[in-house]
């Protein structure tokens, strides 16, 4: 019987091995196998407090299949990212910052790719000016990029080139804190009263920065209702100085008229500028909006998804009941309980987009996905 147990224990992992696919299974190796298994898992059980330590995973698995992967070319390693993408994707599909990493890391190498071939032709034939810019004429016309070679060898430079990148990326979405909040200083201004809605911490990093700058305001915390972690951010603020109200979700109507701006997080930013937050995010939005009142989102770039959502279930994660109504309740099979844990809020509802890059209008959010990512990556 104990010898038994390893025998069942490596049928099922060449079973969990032999589900990837026939097209990378030769450039994977065990190791790979390993990590990928574990980051999903850790998405199915929901292991992530925040996007920002989730994309910070999944880059340092890509950046892992990258180096350690046996890819002989980068049209082999760029089949095999997507591959492994689709797989962690597939694993928790409310969690979008993961499609987005691996759309960026896509991206990556190709841009990488063109950049080597460019230098190699400056070699050869000597200076040669080639736009590596995304136009809206380029993006229409897929035969711009017919000239880009993707079956060029994986050579360890070029193998290490697309390293740093993802390195680069991976201390981007660790500092975009330290980034975003130094715009506090253009948009927080002495004697405002400012309304959030709950926890976020990339909302907290904000005000705290623009408190440091000697400037007295007001801030007012919707509790959020039934995780109330708007006590939570009442108390991180009050420790920087913050003047802070903590009132109930549906008192935000009626105080919305002493408010300047409404900042709030996001969960993920959409392609046609609408924004996936917190539950209680599009009461807030549409109590702004009939007060005139600006509403404005701060979040990272790596939260920029080039998928569509046009009403409240398309990307919505629907949480424990339990925290609304006790199972120990007598009537409660008689009850339908739902608590979902995020609201769409369309693009005009949104005033202002505020990244680790500067702000940006819903509107613009199109030419930010050009920038970031390639359109054939879009669908993974």
């Amino acid at each position: 019987a104990s010898k038994a147990a390893p025998v069942a224990k490596t049928a099922a992992s060449s079973s969990s091995s032999s589900s990837w696919g026939e097209e990378i299974k030769n450039d994977v190796t065990p190791f790979i196998f390993k990590i990928v298994e574990k980051l999903e898992l850790d998405l199915k059980r929901r292991m992530f407090e925040g996007s920002s330590d989730c994309a910070v995973s999944t880059l340092q698995v890509l950046r892992h299949v990258v180096s350690r992967g046996k890819f002989k070319s980068a049209k082999d390693l760029l089949k095999g990212i997507k591959v492994i993408g689709r797989r962690v994707s597939d694993a928790n599909k409310t969690q979008l910052v993961v499609g987005n990493c691996v759309r960026r890391v896509a991206h990556i190498i190709r841009q990488t790719c063109a950049e080597v071939k460019q230098d190699k032709t400056k070699t050869q034939e000597g200076p040669v000016d080639v736009d590596l810019s995304r136009s809206l004429v380029k993006i229409m016309d897929s035969t711009q990029d017919s000239s880009l070679d993707l079956s060029m060898e994986l050579s360890l430079n070029l193998r290490q080139l697309i390293i740093d990148e993802i390195s680069e990326l991976v201390e981007d979405v660790q500092r975009v804190y330290s980034h975003i909040k130094a715009y506090s200083v253009e948009h927080i201004h002495a004697k405002d009263v400012v309304l959030t809605v709950g926890y976020s911490t990339t909302v907290m990093h904000f005000l705290a920065a623009a408190a440091k700058l000697e400037r007295e305001f007001d801030v007012i915390v919707v509790e959020s209702c039934p995780s109330y972690d708007g006590h939570k951010m009442a108390k991180e603020l009050a420790k920087h100085d913050i003047e802070t109200t903590v009132v109930t979700d549906s008192a935000v109507f009626a105080m919305m008229g002493i408010v300047n701006k409404v900042i709030v997080g996001a969960h993920v930013v959409l392609a046609n500028g609408a924004l996936i937050a917190r539950s209680g995010c599009h009461m807030v939005a549409a109590a702004a909006k009939h007060h005139s009142v600006p509403f404005i989102c701060v979040t990272g770039l790596y939260k920029l998804c080039p998928l569509y959502g046009f009403d409240q279930d398309t990307f919505n994660d629907f949480k424990y009941p339990g925290e609304i109504l006790k199972f120990q309740e007598k009537f409660v099979e008689k009850v339908n309980v739902k608590n979902p844990g995020h609201d769409y809020i369309p693009p005009q509802l949104v005033s202002l987009f505020i990244t680790n890059f500067g702000g940006n209008s819903p509107s613009y959010i199109y030419r930010l996905l050009t920038e970031y990512y390639d359109v054939e990556d879009y669908e993974l």
